[in-house]
């Protein structure tokens, strides 16, 4: 299962690779990949029960334990199987882009991302592949780099996922810390408990923000619409199937430890609601193919949220329902809008008719996904709505009439969307129009078709997929059954009302379109976001040029004066800080003779008036200092600082060699300033090195080191062990760090400027 998990990042870096002229094969190959893991994760999740464990980093909380139960093998079907339908499309959507085999390795790496996180048991590694997700659609979202508005898209989607992703990493270091475990199978064994903790809420708002951000509620969906400016594939698998239903897989799987949590199922009955009206709403006055999509996606994720939130029986079986419904049609709607735009060059829907008749098949799988969408029967989507009106009943008809009236604006904006620029008369600018090939217009139609299906037959999808996801979600036996007749009662009545009520909405919308609200809702959340980034930057360029001014001596007086206002704030308030000056040794007079030397190159390094004479007196401090670590037993320090000082006085006496042989020093309120932080800072440090030298020393660090570093490191020097292992993070920055700084060094010791741009 682990190999299986980790197939798509290995074929992400294949893609990655110049294949030349095997380029077109490794495209047209790729479907193969999500298929086979269909039918792999499909056989596994009926042999496998419970969690799957792999160990990791235990150290550090971390596992790759999986979980492929009932909820994530729904997440599958979507990323894997509607992902068999993306890549076979965007192989030929994007045919003669000269990018396309990086766009489809974006693509797997995303795929591979997405797996990842709906079958992480642990909450640590899922935040990992929830990162991975948000860094990998920034790429897929600004793949037209060259583009400016597409830039700007892609870092608005990363600033709000990615920050409502750090947000929730908060969050989950709350949970775990509260049920003293990452385990997701864990933390949902002890949800009582965990709901009794006074931190409890404090966990919930912040997953709940990242559920939000990543899931497109209101007020941070803006930036859904705005990713419209990817290329049709990436849409039609990020913003309808796959990367924005990660926050509903949150919610879904959190809900066994939050659901009957009051602030939890009001949150998201509220957010959810809001979104779902507000959204659709907007839908119906767009005038952009992508933008209806847009909007209508945000209000199904809104739908989800508010079924979660209600948190009955019938409510999380209607969201179980209705997140494998909404990526069929919404999947086949958003390549259909790909194959308009590819083949017209325009997704205006007041501007496109009749292209039923150049393009038949294509019209056809619009068809069925905007009548699956309206809730027609026999379509799976007059199920999911059934189903979500069965819920909304048992809560009173308030919130029941929000359902339909989301609903009533959703079957517009299908219609708009998929009805509209086939119906109609032709335009004659469009008389050539074609039917696009084969792997094009096929996917759309398989998954509409597959929509009809369904519905006619629920028995296919229920006991194996709607049924082990609800009892996933519910944490409860599945006890129904879906079917597409129930006789004549409310709920067929509510559905009736919504296909007519609709059908006259958009039959009144048709002729003109009108888009006289996109005006009207200029001011908005988007507005807002984009008012707070201005401001975020004005205040950085203040600061950077206030701070950041390029003058070294400031950028350290700056440093030292905050770092000496901490530590004096700590000693000096600290009741526990003392110095036994009856525990210090006595000075000998081989030390004190060193140290007045030391003082002395000290004093002649800050008044000496010759650059030479400075560096060599430097050289005295680092070669004193050398000495003291011998008289202290340390003579592998002193043989390291020897070397670094020998080097240091070397390089200093060579770059000075050419310079100016003497100073003017010329005294000013500035030396005085710098001679009183060097002091102040001078003068805590001897206070904090006096109080630590009278303190008995805590081994509890030196006794774990010597006791593990060859039992968990198999190292026998214990600071390399040290350095290698137990600190490699910060062993790994670091040399990351010194990488990029030779990078430049390098870089622009290389750099040639044309003669009109240097300056002498």
């Amino acid at each position: 299962m682990l190999i299986a998990l980790f197939l798509p990042f290995l074929a992400a870096l294949l893609l990655a690779l110049p294949l030349g002229k095997y380029r077109d094969w490794a495209i047209r190959l790729t479907p193969i990949l999500p298929l086979g893991l269909v039918v792999y994760f499909a056989i596994a999740a009926q042999q496998t029960s419970g969690v799957v464990a792999f160990s990791w980093m235990e150290q550090f909380g971390l596992s790759l334990d999986l979980h492929p139960d009932g909820l994530a093998f729904l997440f599958i079907l979507l990323i894997a199987g509607i992902g068999t339908a993306i890549f076979t499309y965007a192989g030929a959507y994007m045919h003669h882009h000269k990018h396309r085999q990086r766009l489809m390795a974006f693509l797997m790496l995303f795929m591979g991302a997405m797996l990842g996180l709906v079958l992480a048991d642990n909450l640590l590694t899922l935040f990992i592949f929830w990162e991975l997700t948000s860094i990998s659609s920034f790429f897929l979202i600004g793949f037209n780099n060259e583009e400016a508005p597409s830039r700007k898209s892609a870092l608005t989607a990363l600033a709000i996922t990615g920050g409502g992703g750090l947000l929730m990493l908060i969050g989950i270091i709350a949970l775990g810390a509260i049920g003293e475990t990452f385990s997701i199978a864990g933390l949902i064994a002890q949800s009582q408990e965990l709901k009794q903790h006074p931190q409890f809420l404090f966990a919930m708002v912040f997953l709940l923000l990242g559920a939000f951000t990543k899931s497109a509620q209101f007020p941070f969906h803006f930036w859904l619409p705005g990713a419209m400016k990817a290329p049709t594939p990436v849409s039609a698998y990020l913003h309808s199937a796959t990367m924005v239903k990660a926050g509903i897989y949150l919610l879904a799987r959190l809900s066994p430890i939050f659901n009957g949590y009051d602030y939890w199922n009001t949150t998201l009955l509220v957010v959810g609601g809001l979104t779902m009206l507000y959204a659709a709403f907007q839908a119906i006055f767009q005038t952009d193919m992508k933008s209806i999509l847009a909007y209508s996606t945000v209000s199904a994720l809104g739908i989800l949220v508010f079924l979660i939130g209600l948190g009955s029986q019938e409510a999380l079986l209607a969201a179980a329902a209705f997140i494998l419904v909404h990526g069929l049609y919404k999947a086949t709607l958003f390549m259909v809008t790909g194959i308009v735009d590819h083949e017209t060059h325009s997704r205006d829907v007041s501007k496109l008719s009749g292209l039923r008749k150049v393009m038949p098949l294509v019209a056809l799988a619009a068809l069925l996904a905007a009548l699956s969408n309206a809730g027609m029967p026999p379509f799976v989507g007059f199920i999911g709505k059934d189903l979500i009106y069965e819920s909304t009943l048992h809560f009173g008809w308030g919130l029941t009439i929000i359902a339909v009236l989301t609903n009533i604006l959703l079957l517009v904006a299908g219609f708009l969307a998929g009805l509209k620029p086939f119906a109609g008369p032709l335009q004659p600018v469009h008389a050539n129009v074609h039917t696009p090939a084969v792997a094009m217009w096929l996917p759309p139609l398989i998954l509409g078709a597959t929509g009809l299906l369904v519905g006619v037959f629920p028995f296919l999808i229920d006991g194996r997929i709607i049924g082990p996801a609800y009892a996933a979600i519910a944490a409860s036996a599945y006890q129904g059954h879906l079917a597409l007749w129930h006789g004549f009662n409310t709920i067929l009545i509510l559905s009736a009302t919504t296909l007519v009520v609709g059908g006259l909405l958009y039959w009144i919308l048709r002729p003109k379109h009108q888009n006289w609200l996109q005006q009207a809702t200029a001011i908005g959340p988007k507005s807002w976001f984009d008012g707070l980034g201005n401001l975020f930057h004005n205040f950085a360029a203040w600061w950077t040029n206030f701070f950041q001014n390029g003058k070294l001596r400031l950028y350290l007086l700056t440093v030292l004066g905050f770092s000496i206002v901490l530590i004096a704030f700590e000693v000096f308030t600290a009741t526990s800080f003392t110095i036994n000056y009856r525990l210090l040794t006595e000075v000998t007079f081989y030390e004190g003779a060193i140290i007045a030397v030391l003082l002395t190159a000290v004093i002649l390094t800050v008044f000496s008036s010759s650059r030479l004479a400075s560096v060599a007196a430097m050289g005295v401090i680092g070669l004193t200092i050398c000495i003291i670590f011998v008289f202290y037993s340390a003579p592998d320090l002193a043989i390291t600082q020897f070397t670094i000082d020998t080097l240091t006085v070397i390089l200093f006496v060579l770059v000075l060699y050419k310079l100016p042989r003497f100073i003017p020093l010329r005294w000013s309120w500035r030396h005085l300033m710098d001679g009183l932080v060097s002091l102040s800072f001078g003068f805590l440090i001897s206070i904090i090195t006096l109080e630590v030298l009278t303190k008995s020393p805590n081994r509890d660090i030196s006794a774990y080191y010597a006791q593990n570093s060859y039992v968990l490191a198999k190292g026998k020097n214990i600071v390399n062990v040290i350095l290698v292992d137990f600190r490699g993070a910060d062993t790994m920055i670091e040399i990351v760090v010194l990488s990029i700084a030779a990078i430049g060094v390098f870089s622009l010791l290389k750099l040639r400027l044309p003669k009109n741009e240097r300056i002498e």
